[in-house]
């Protein structure tokens, strides 16, 4: 990706959870920080989570999870990612996630999860710091 291109962020919303305010809130935050922010709507399964990524040659994927699954959900669009040669691509996520469960989801390879009560400006800080030609391995 060329220095000067904007960060291309998937936001996602999977499975059959039907409340996206606070993906279309992330959506928004990063779009004003000056990233492209392709938002996929609802009921998004983790293939066509995937597929959009890779089709919009996105640098990330952020998956908002309310519905319990996340466990499943993120583990299935890792493995896609990882099946398709895509692992480069940076997977995040938030929503309801309990504190116990983000450990495990950061050992499946999901490099942040961000729960009620983080500010968009911490969300945005941290794509810039961690996705695309900005970030420090």
């Amino acid at each position: 990706m060329p220095e000067n291109s904007p960060l291309r962020i998937v936001v996602a919303k999977p499975g059959l959870d039907g409340h996206d305010r606070g993906a279309k809130v992330i959506a928004r935050a990063l779009r004003d920080a000056g990233m492209e922010v392709i938002y996929t709507g609802l009921h998004q399964t983790p293939e066509q989570i995937v597929q959009a990524a890779i089709q919009e040659d996105a640098d990330a994927i952020g998956m908002s999870v309310l519905s319990g699954a996340h466990m499943t959900l993120f583990a299935k669009v890792l493995e896609l990612l990882e099946a398709q040669d895509a692992s480069d691509i940076v997977v995040f996520g938030g929503g309801i996630i309990p504190d116990e469960d983000i450990p495990a989801l950061k050992e499946l390879g999901v490099q942040a999860v961000f729960t009620p009560g983080t500010t968009t400006t911490e969300c945005v800080e941290w794509v810039r710091e961690h996705v695309g030609a900005g970030a420090t391995a």
